[in-house]
């Protein structure tokens, strides 16, 4: 079941990493390119605030799976979102399908990363020893489809046009809707139930609210209080208010007991810490992106590589290294080094890999290897933390949260992804030193922080490695 599982993670993350590598592009292109035209700043902002805004939407995604219809189900529904949504950035022109497209795959994404996730968790029990190296095989299959959408999307937007290459995307995405729509019967029975149902009298109460939520953000819009330009500062300020709203919701829940409250306390600055380092980590989509098409030498045998292929490289190194991470923390057992290190770690190595940038400053094209050497770097820090984390999250979930547990794992994937667009504001490709200078230094000292706290946090984690 796993492997299928993989499957469908593997299509949807081709369909999303492909349209995601062209994005950028499409926004700050001008329309004689075939893009909209949006400035820079204001179009890499939007980047990250829309990548917030899909590990945002993980919450609504999670609650529906637990209160509703199941994480089965949830999956299932969201997977037909997100293939409108590919196929009204094909076929709608101009903002309006920017915008539509955007909606529809942002909700679903968010439906589909946080129920997936927890599906791979219900075929482990918690003290199974190969939890971690399941859900690294797992993220393995994430990262074949981030490899190949970008390199398929990005040929068919250089070839001929952005809207061929989202159409990609909707195709990758239809694939994977089919394969699981004909394995879907095959997973545990857990995956179908609903941990925790909502009661019927609360339906209209749950209906009554969500309709608002819709009339505030719509009315928000029409009167200019959300705008292009400070989406991404809205993004933050919502996930931050979400962020402490759900861990005091889970906190105050009597049918928490006493080890699992110590064990989502445990969670917060593990929180923080994976906040931060998506921060740096999703500015492949923003800064990054904006490197590869301005600053570096993409020139290949004559031949001009899309910038988009950049994307890509980061995949190719989890492919190879994934499964190296995998057998290394089986062979380790319980003598592999605690969450708590492996995310400081994590967050010291990214630093490293800003500090990288800095020899590279001021030269008219950087070359080719300069890129892959620090994607190499991003790459050790992501294989510490991303697939740890989404394994701790579903060690750490009290019963009554499993699903919303990864929600808030993805709440700060969604924190640090909206930050990746605001940090991308201060980038100056004309001045680039600093940035990265600063960046760097923040994000090695995060991580001294986090490994002085390591102790106090596993005593937190209540038995949980």
């Amino acid at each position: 079941m796993l492997l299928n599982l993989f499957s469908v993670e593997l299509w949807e993350r081709f369909s999303f990493y492909g349209m995601q590598g062209i994005l950028a592009y499409y926004m700050y292109y001008s329309v004689t390119k075939g893009g909209l035209g949006i400035a820079e700043g204001t179009a890499l902002g939007i980047v990250g605030a829309y990548g917030g805004g899909v590990y945002l939407s993980t919450i609504l995604g999670a609650w529906v799976a637990d209160r509703l219809l199941g994480s089965e189900k949830v999956l299932f529904y969201s997977a037909i979102l997100i293939m409108a949504g590919h196929l009204s950035l094909a076929l709608l022109p101009g903002a309006a399908g920017l915008a539509t497209g955007l909606i529809l795959i942002g909700v679903g994404s968010g439906g589909l990363k946080a129920n997936a996730t927890s599906l791979v968790g219900t075929l482990y029990s918690s003290g199974d020893g190969r939890r971690d190296a399941g859900f690294s095989i797992f993220y393995m299959g994430i990262n074949i489809g981030g490899l190949v959408g970008p390199l398929v999307t990005g040929w068919l937007q250089v070839t001929w046009g952005f809207h061929l290459g989202f159409a990609a995307a909707a195709v990758g995405m239809a694939l994977g809707l089919l394969q699981y729509g004909l394995t879907r019967k095959n997973l545990p029975e857990s995956a179908h139930q609903v941990p925790n149902p909502l009661p019927a009298k609360d339906y209209r109460k749950v209906g009554a609210l969500a309709g608002a939520a819709v009339v505030l953000i719509i009315a928000a819009v029409a009167l200019g209080l959300i705008t292009a330009e400070n989406l991404k500062w809205v993004i933050v300020a919502v996930v931050v208010l979400a962020a402490v709203a759900y861990f005091a919701v889970i906190l105050a829940n009597k049918t928490v007991t006493g080890p699992e409250r110590s064990r989502v306390y445990s969670f917060i600055p593990l929180f923080i810490a994976s906040a931060v380092f998506w921060s740096l980590f999703q500015q492949q989509f923003t800064v990054v992106a904006l490197y590869a098409d301005k600053r570096l030498d993409r020139t290949v045998l004559g031949w001009e590589m899309p910038a988009s292929w950049v994307g890509s490289i980061n995949p190719v190194f989890i492919i190879v290294f994934a499964g190296v991470f995998a057998a290394l923390w089986t062979k380790w057992g319980n003598r592999q080094p605690g969450t708590p290190v492996k995310f400081a770690v994590s967050l010291m190595v990214m630093g490293a890999a800003y500090l990288a940038f800095i020899p590279f400053a001021g030269m008219a094209a950087v070359p080719m290897l300069a890129i892959v050497f620090i994607l190499l770097l991003f790459t050790v820090a992501e294989l510490l933390l991303s697939p740890v984390g989404l394994s701790l999250a579903t060690k750490l979930a009290p019963a009554a949260f499993q699903t919303q547990m990864v929600a808030l794992f993805f709440l700060s994937v969604s924190l640090g992804t909206a930050m990746s667009g605001v940090l991308a504001q201060w980038y100056d490709p004309s001045n680039e030193s600093p940035y990265f200078l600063v960046i760097g230094l923040v994000a090695i000292g995060f991580g001294a922080l986090l490994l002085l706290a390591a102790k106090p946090i596993k005593r937190l984690m209540a038995g949980v490695l």
